[in-house]
């Protein structure tokens, strides 16, 4: 069993919200609830949660407002917003999940399956640390990615991702180092935050880091030859979006 805050600002969410958990989650025991920052940071203190469900707006103040001023985190957090809001893109970085509200049920399970698998493995992750480093940067500047393996929480440079390959629902990484790591979350979640960071999507299975891109090939359409001898292709849809990008480097 894990033991669950939940920290919403208003009564009738946190209502919902228990609801909801007691009657699909039950591996979940909700051991306690606040509807501000001073008391969610109280409650946090005195209760030690294994997991806290923190609503990120809370008045003039935010989720991330509690985290700050806890001295240590030791446990799991699912945000929860009324919208993509501010914070959410560098909570994705830090591959921390979310649920918009209202809350979809299988969402919500699907996150607290997650967060059981951390708990009964006790992976132990610097990813609310990683958070707020980078809630502390302007969005442009952010220069790492937390992605989640099977056993650990690594996070890469950006830098050093050469590119990324679809695979169903995973997803592949090529790293500068020669290693390949397996994410089993969709190409496009990662094209989501990548892109707009400089990353080009060239085809439905590839996203390429354009830092590695040696030249065009003219061959088949339309052909990025990399640094490292790859070959991607470009698809026809991409094509004049992947020409434009490189031309602007």
């Amino acid at each position: 069993m894990m033991r669950a805050v939940l920290i919403d600002d208003e009564i009738s969410n946190l209502e919902n919200l228990r609801i909801l958990l007691e009657k699909h989650c039950p591996q979940i025991t909700i051991i306690a609830t606040a509807q501000s920052v001073g008391d969610a940071v109280d409650v946090i203190e005195k209760y030690v949660p294994d997991l806290v469900f923190l609503d990120i707006q809370m008045g003039d103040k935010t989720g991330f407002d509690v985290l700050k001023l806890l001295p240590t985190r030791n446990f799991d957090v699912v945000f929860v917003t009324a919208y993509d809001q501010y914070g959410i893109k560098a909570v994705k970085f830090a591959a921390l999940d979310y649920l918009l509200k209202p809350i979809d049920i299988e969402e919500l399970m699907n996150a607290v399956k997650k967060a059981e698998h951390k708990f009964t493995r006790q992976i132990q992750t610097s990813q609310l640390d990683f958070l707020l480093q980078q809630l502390k940067k302007p969005e442009p500047t952010i220069s790492k990615i937390a992605l989640p393996m099977q056993s650990e929480i690594r996070y890469i440079a950006l830098s050093e991702i050469i590119r990324c390959e679809a695979d169903n629902t995973y997803t592949h990484f090529f790293l500068s180092s020669e290693e390949k790591i397996m994410i089993s979350k969709s190409l496009k979640e990662y094209a989501d935050l990548l892109c707009p960071n400089g990353f080009l999507r060239t085809h439905q299975s590839h996203l390429v880091n354009p830092k590695y891109v040696k030249s065009w090939l003219k061959e088949d359409g339309g052909i990025l030859l990399l640094i490292s001898g790859e070959k991607i292709p470009i698809s026809k849809p991409n094509k004049d979006i992947v020409k434009q990008a490189l031309q602007q480097l």
